[in-house]
């Protein structure tokens, strides 16, 4: 009678067994990327005083997932953080994903002029500050002015360091981003410890 294969050759058990568990942990990461999470690292000071180089962050993907299940396109919420990937991207340049705050959408007029956004839509005909419910930051004055009404499909985004340069944005020469390139909004900051905090 002969011996099954596991008993002849016991290491055989053990490969397969080793096998299957790194394919599902290639397989579970992806899934996790994709549709539940995935994290980002920052780097540059454009988010400052908010988020530093170094910053570890964590992007939640699942209201992306349940907009894209409903066949709907996902919209963040005025003031959110976001992460997507850079509109003027091309392969082999740095920055392919990039960490904003949302200001206007779709149909919106917003104005740049003396140190601050205002933002005019059909709710708010006479204007409003977006930054206003964002505790207090940024809380450095914006530089530069923009006039422009945003094109639909898109956002208009800027970072929170918005003197001088520092935060290239739809400002000053990233344009609009579309909403088909946003990732998800940013849930939490993991590292630096210390720095732990949700958003």
């Amino acid at each position: 009678m002969e011996q099954k294969v596991s008993k002849r050759a016991p290491w055989l058990k053990d490969f397969t067994s080793l096998l299957f568990f790194v394919v599902a942990v290639i397989i579970g990461t992806v899934l996790i990327n994709t549709f539940i999470f995935r994290s980002f690292n920052v780097e540059g000071p454009s988010m400052e005083t908010t988020l530093y180089t170094g910053d570890r962050l964590i992007v939640n993907r699942m209201p992306v997932t349940l907009a894209q299940l409903q066949n709907k396109q996902y919209v963040p919420d005025r003031g959110q953080i976001i992460v997507f990937k850079n509109p003027q991207y091309t392969a082999g340049s740095p920055d392919e994903y990039i960490v904003k705050r949302v200001i206007g959408f779709a149909g919106e007029h917003v104005v740049l002029k003396d140190g601050k956004y205002t933002v005019y839509n059909s709710e708010h005909p006479e204007g409003f500050n977006p930054d206003d419910a964002n505790h207090g930051e940024p809380g450095s004055p914006t530089s530069g002015s923009a006039d422009v009404v945003v094109p639909d499909g898109t956002l208009f985004v800027s970072g929170d360091h918005r003197q001088g340069n520092y935060s290239f944005d739809s400002r000053n020469g990233l344009g609009y981003v579309p909403l088909y390139d946003v990732v998800g909004p940013v849930s939490l900051r993991i590292i630096p410890i210390t720095g732990i905090r949700a958003f």
